[in-house]
């Protein structure tokens, strides 16, 4: 059996079962609303490689999963966006790979390394090792989080290197044509404290666009509003000229919003700032 890169590997020792819940990349949403688009198989030495298509209330990503004779599993998840990214890396490691000359176990490098790439995706960090040892030659694919957590990466033997490519280009060219209609890599939510309330932004999508829900949390008290994509700017608008008439002297007429009239006040708009004291729109 071929072991390349063993010893960089993780140390679960889980079972490959196809979709599953809880997956590192849906911040912590416990695989809620996970679907799986596509999933493609590679058999590269003894090793096999599992592709997958996923998407949640952040967006699409691909999960590569490496699984060992043992059945021993490591993985690391992609944007899609970071996956066409490490696409085109495997073409120029690949070229690099095959300019090199037959492996020497007499004269393998002080560290193993051949050559090194590292790609950054907000708070991830990707190392991509061509790496020599004496078993031969792999990619090691290393994923962090700087917020902490261990370190999860899968190791491919050199030989495979134009394969997997060509597996991720198939995935990537299928689910990255609609990137219009469906936005791969979302916003963060936000949180906002305002004397005894907590706002909380999410953005999230489904069949229908992209949405914020902007929720309101109170001790044994909570409310939401999604707002559809389209209306953001006209929200903001809004919001904004409130921010602006609220600062100008009191005058005798009630605020005009809008052109035309099209965004009158609405009185239970006045009805709830005077319960909350504004403090939802401060």
């Amino acid at each position: 059996m071929s072991d390349i890169g063993s010893g960089d590997e993780g140390s679960s020792s889980q079972k490959y079962h196809g979709m599953e819940q809880g997956s590192e990349y849906d911040s912590g949403q416990q695989g809620q609303m996970e679907q799986e688009l596509a999933t493609k198989m590679l058999q590269i030495q003894s090793k096999r490689f599992y592709l997958d298509v996923k998407q949640n209330r952040r967006g699409r990503f691909i999960k590569v999963a490496e699984i060992g004779a043992d059945g021993r599993r490591s993985q690391v998840f992609l944007a899609l966006s970071t996956a066409a990214e490490f696409r085109d890396h495997l073409s120029t490691f690949s070229d690099y790979y095959s300019s090199l000359g037959p492996p020497n176990p007499d004269n393998v490098p002080e560290d193993g390394k051949l050559k090194s790439e590292m790609m950054i995706k907000d708070n991830r960090r990707y190392y991509l090792d061509l790496k020599e040892n004496s078993r031969g030659r792999f990619l090691r694919v290393s994923q962090t989080i700087t917020r902490g957590g261990p370190r999860s990466q899968v190791a491919i033997p050199a030989q495979g290197m134009i394969e997997f490519r060509d597996a991720l280009t198939d995935l990537l060219d299928e689910f990255s044509t609609d990137e219009h209609a469906y936005k791969p890599d979302l916003p963060e939510g936000r949180h906002m404290h305002v004397d005894n309330k907590n706002f909380y932004f999410d953005i999230g999508q489904n069949n229908r666009g992209v949405y914020m829900r902007i929720s309101e949390v109170k001790t044994n008290f909570r409310t939401a509003i999604t707002l559809p994509e389209k209306c953001w700017s006209r929200f903001r608008d809004i919001l904004s000229d409130y921010c602006d008439k609220i600062k100008q002297p009191p005058s005798g007429t009630v605020p005009q919003l809008g052109g035309g009239g099209q965004d009158q006040p609405h009185p239970l708009v006045g009805n709830n700032t005077q319960q909350d004291g504004g403090t939802s729109l401060k």
